[in-house]
């Protein structure tokens, strides 16, 4: 079989060679000419999977190392008994470390501690569910806003979002592109909600670019409007705003769910239905080609949020990525060069830590680190 692969899924290509012809190409030049004799796609976000990619192919299977599903258009999918899988939760871990780097970095510039603030999560998925589970770890308070959980029944203490925006310090988003309906997402950051947002509030967006109308956030910022961001997406990706990424504390090119542990359960998942899917009895559990070296720190002191700032960081410190991105930014395709050779960030669980209070090593377990 042939199985066309966007050529940046280095774990994907590497599982997929045993099962047939890996053909390799960038993900923004996947074309329908391309596709006439192959049987299997393997996509990131950046191809937009639909009718006028597939129409008339041999394609049967998608596989989207992703958590979102807005460049796949799930209904003429369904329609046309293509077999389509994402990777739900493959990145969530990355993604909440990447904001636990990104509010300790705003904590020591500002200096305020994190535990003293309201963290509004605007979205309760994977993503969302996991960073509130650590947030209580850490006795931070917060507040949930997901419209359709709520309504769907689920137990939760739901708020409005208005609520959140009049209450929470820390406004985090974590929803899907959706552009109407009754829970339309598509600029939901607008300029009447930064009208309605008090100053010295964060904004944090790690799901989908258009979710901020960046032009808005710019006039706002530009006005004035005393607020700090931390921006991972961008509309236009991967042209990006340049005015904006000046203007705001943390910019990053679409990597926040970029860490080696989350390539590679992304890449298993993907794998794993494809060999159901062609009732293979083949299924790969264990973290193949994880680097087996650990970092290794020894605690002599007690958990405070200074020390898990200085853990965390010693991981993987955003700032770095901010400073290259904002460095080179306007140099022609450092974007995608940013995102396509973004290979050896790791997650708290590389991270092994000594320490002397039970009580400590409990709560360093909980978040993730070994």
């Amino acid at each position: 079989m042939k199985i066309l692969v966007d050529e940046d899924l280095l774990y994907v290509k590497q599982l997929f060679s045993k099962l047939g012809e890996i053909v390799l190409l960038n993900g923004y030049n996947i074309t329908i000419d391309c596709l006439k004799l192959i049987d299997a796609l393997i996509v990131r976000s950046v191809t937009n999977v639909n009718a006028e990619l597939l129409y008339n192919t041999s394609v049967k299977f998608v596989g989207s190392v992703t958590a979102g599903v807005d460049h796949l258009d799930l209904n003429w999918l369904t329609k046309s008994g293509v077999k389509f899988i994402n990777a739900p939760g493959c990145n969530a871990r990355s993604v909440v470390e990447y904001i636990f780097s990104g509010l300790f970095f705003l904590a020591k510039r500002y200096g305020f501690f994190l535990r003293d603030k309201i963290v509004g999560i605007i979205g309760v998925g994977n993503i969302g569910k996991l960073l509130c589970q650590l947030l209580d770890l850490l006795e931070v308070q917060t507040l949930l806003c997901d419209p359709p959980l709520a309504k769907g029944g689920a137990i939760g203490n739901w708020h409005a979002l208005e609520k959140l925006v009049s209450e929470a310090d820390i406004l985090t988003f974590h929803v899907p592109l959706i552009y109407d309906g009754p829970y339309a997402t598509w600029h939901m950051v607008d300029d009447d909600f930064l009208s309605a947002l008090p100053s010295n509030r964060i904004l944090i967006n790690t799901c989908r670019g258009g979710v901020f109308d960046n032009y808005a956030l710019l006039r706002a910022l530009q006005n004035g409007k005393k607020i700090n961001v931390i921006l991972d997406v961008w509309e236009f990706e991967p042209k990006i705003l340049l005015p904006l990424l000046y203007s705001i504390d943390i910019g990053t090119p679409h990597i926040a769910g970029s860490s080696i542990e989350g390539k590679i359960r992304g890449a298993q998942c993907i794998f794993n239905a494809y060999n159901n899917f062609i009732s293979v009895d083949r299924v790969v559990n264990s973290p193949f080609l994880l680097p087996p070296i650990m970092y290794y720190r020894r605690l002599t002191s007690v958990l405070d949020e200074k020390l898990l700032s200085d853990l965390i960081h010693s991981v993987y410190d955003i700032y770095h990525d901010n400073i290259s991105l904002k460095n080179n930014a306007e140099k022609f395709g450092y974007f995608e060069w940013f995102r396509k050779y973004y290979l050896n960030r790791r997650e708290w669980s590389s991270l092994y830590v000594h320490s002397f209070y039970s009580a400590d090593i409990e709560i360093l377990r909980e978040l993730g680190f070994s």
